[in-house]
């Protein structure tokens, strides 16, 4: 590379069992998917594959991947050794049909196109599809679920006996990724796979995984069989690591980042590649290299003091000391959100709908609606956390951008401290302008690398809001108070980074930034949309935990939108906040996240809370699914009656055409669920449950 020679994958051993399910766990840039190419021998320029790398047929002998040739090496491809790649989408061709993709595949390697097809079928049907309308479509016609299981079904026509997943749920739901777990542990006793799953995230392969091996910094520092691993590990990074993932049991307090940062890979540490953050190391590991040291027989860790890290990084889930850094860090540890009398955003019964453009061949027509919002009310407060979540397509970013004034509504009212703030923009008031509500209301994008100007270094990123709304500071003022808040942030020295590019900066830094631009501007209420999505799981808490720090210094509210149950938990327990659960554009259930997660009432929000991966393997979780259909509805046509009632196992007759009311589901008066379930007198009881077979 321009800066060197970078090691992506460094002296990497491992061993792939027959029929079993591998795990593949690491941060960003730690080599995941680079094994996974090299796996294939797909490392492309300037990338340089050396070593051995052998596959063993079920036929007897060996065959060196390496030494295959171009047209040996197309035929070992998708028929031996099949990949399914992270972006469903950019596996596709947008504008061919999904039976196209089957049928050129067929064709290349030979294979009896008809026969062919008619596998194609028979797995598209065991992955719970509709084999002649998903053929029939071009891949923009599909959910991101059924695109994924679509490519799956892909990578199995050839029968392949090993299939490589690179991080293959990473852009699906809570929902959908459950079920492709599930629907991967069945197909793997169907057609006799070996599974190779690569994912960032470790709580996902505790239901399919035999093993699992952590990467870090470009090699395994730790293998072994998954119960093994989850409960019981031995490298210093994995039990940090391990302490650091939120999840829905362990107390918020006992959830720490891991310190430092994983190395440039043109410039790892001599030595143990962990050394410069781990808490047990000492000289020896900056000099030597160490191991494999066997815990067991199938349990292998390259640490030279694995034991004494088992002794003293402590993965007890009891509240651990404030020495450990959230007293410090300024995170209040429990507060309770102060309510007002007076909201500062008020949502009442707001409704967004998206029509489609008029054209030629539906100008008779009515125009297809797409419900996004629909009927939807809360309060956000001062100081305030609320968190949205549900799947995707929902509508919780339509509705996060209606709250903060990016999305007009075409029903119902939404009020900035007691005025319509589109009747403001549209007529002005006295009390309140425009340009004052549009200052107080401000949004932090999931992807702040697209946030951010690329040409613009970030001094010049973070001048504008001061320029525009603290026209009275020069420009040595501007450029202390950026200095300041990047310190705040944790970006030191931050003259080091206040003249760099955002492409400079790392993903959790360059959220940092995108944080600082939003509260330089003195906001009220800020939507968080999805912040800490595309962050490794090392990292979230770490950036939450800064979040919770600019609330407290800045008097700010969050109005967060995720699809993961297990960050809202920790954001709302620690600031006293709610957890909002969206369902096809209506707010099915809202209340404290101890509520929402110890005492669900609506059966989606239960099906959420069995869909959240948990850091241990749980059979009887995994096979049990609370949900009767895989796929959500066609929002431009949704159920009558309760929308959920189609997926819903509780569902009765009288939910097919009553829709539910909210009702309060505790004394409080915070908790409240749309489900008639709620109610112990309503005729719901009286009717006939729904079935698969009555449906």
């Amino acid at each position: 590379m321009d800066r060197g020679q970078s090691r992506v994958l460094d002296d990497v051993d491992i061993d792939i069992e027959r029929n079993e399910v591998l795990g593949i766990v690491g941060e960003s840039g730690s080599g995941k998917s680079m094994l996974a190419s090299a796996l294939l021998d797909a490392v492309v320029d300037p990338g340089l594959l050396t070593g051995d790398l052998t596959y063993y047929p079920d036929d007897g002998g060996s065959v060196n991947i390496l030494d295959l040739e171009k047209d040996e090496l197309q035929e070992f491809r998708w028929e031996q050794i099949s990949m399914v790649f992270q972006g469903a989408m950019s596996s596709f061709n947008p504008v061919r049909k999904i039976r196209t993709h089957f049928v050129e595949t067929l064709s290349a390697h030979d294979y009896a196109v008809d026969e062919g097809m008619q596998r194609t079928k028979d797995i598209l049907e065991d992955l719970y599809l509709d084999p002649e309308r998903v053929l029939e479509s071009y891949p923009h016609e599909l959910s991101g679920g059924m695109k994924q299981r679509a490519l799956i079904a892909l990578s199995l026509v050839l029968k392949p006996e090993v299939l490589v997943m690179d991080e293959p749920t990473a852009a699906l739901d809570l929902l959908m990724q459950r079920s492709i777990i599930g629907l991967l542990r069945d197909i793997k006793e169907q057609y006799d796979l070996t599974i190779v799953f690569i994912t960032h995230d470790l709580p996902l392969v505790a239901d399919i995984a035999d093993r699992v091996g952590v990467l870090y910094a470009f090699e395994f520092v730790e293998l072994g069989p998954t119960d093994e691993i989850l409960e019981e590990p031995s490298h210093p990074y994995t039990r940090l690591l391990l302490k650091s993932t939120p999840n829905l049991e362990s107390p918020v307090e006992s959830m720490r980042p891991v310190e430092g940062s994983a190395p440039d890979p043109v410039n790892v540490p001599s030595g143990c590649s962990f050394h410069t953050r781990c808490p047990v190391g000492d000289k020896k590991c900056e000099l030597e290299a160490p191991g494999p040291y066997s815990v067991n027989s199938d349990h292998h860790v390259h640490c030279h003091y694995w034991e004494d890290a088992v002794d003293n990084i402590s993965m007890e889930t009891e509240i651990v000391s404030d020495k450990a850094g959230i007293a410090d860090s300024g995170v209040s540890q429990q507060s309770t959100t102060e309510r007002t009398s007076e909201p500062v955003i008020s949502m009442e019964d707001v409704e967004v709908h998206f029509g489609e453009e008029g054209g030629f061949f539906n100008f008779f027509s009515d125009p297809e609606l797409v419900r996004a919002v629909d009927g939807i009310s809360f309060d956000i407060y001062e100081n305030d956390v609320i968190v949205l979540v549900g799947e995707s397509g929902c509508g919780k970013t339509t509705l996060g951008k209606t709250a903060v004034g990016l999305q007009e509504p075409t029903g119902g009212t939404v009020r900035y401290r007691g005025h319509d703030i589109w009747d403001v923009k549209a007529n002005g008031s006295d009390d309140t302008s425009w340009e004052e509500i549009r200052r107080s209301l401000q949004i932090v994008h999931q992807d702040p690398g697209s946030a951010l100007n690329p040409n613009r270094r970030i001094r010049q990123s973070l001048e504008e809001p001061l320029k525009r709304w603290n026209s009275e500071l020069d420009g040595n003022d501007r450029k202390q108070r950026i200095l300041s808040l990047l310190e705040h942030v944790g970006m030191t020295p931050p003259e080091d980074y206040i003249e760099r590019y955002p492409h400079q900066l790392s993903g959790g830094e360059q959220q940092r930034v995108a944080l600082i631009r939003a509260m330089l501007m003195n906001p009220e209420v800020i939507l968080a949309d999805e912040p800490v999505s595309a962050l490794d799981v090392s990292l979230r808490v770490e950036m939450m935990d800064l979040m919770i720090q600019l609330q407290n210094t800045f008097d700010t509210s969050y109005l967060f939108v995720s699809h993961d149950l297990s960050n809202a938990r920790y954001i709302t327990e620690k600031t006293g906040g709610r957890i909002g659960v969206v369902y096809l554009g209506e707010l099915v259930e809202i209340g404290p996240p101890e509520q929402i997660i110890h005492n669900p009432q609506h059966p989606y929000t239960k099906a959420l809370r069995w869909a959240t991966p948990e850091l241990e393997a749980n059979e009887e979780k995994a096979a049990e699914a609370p949900i009767r259909e895989i796929d959500i509805p066609d929002p431009t046509n949704p159920p009558s009656g309760c929308r959920y009632h189609t997926r819903c196992p509780e569902a009765r007759e009288v939910c097919r055409t009553d829709r539910p009311g909210v009702y309060d589901a505790s004394e409080d008066d915070l908790h409240e669920v749309t489900c008639f379930r709620a109610l112990d007198d309503h005729e719901y009881w009286d009717s006939e449950p729904i079935t698969d077979e009555n449906e």
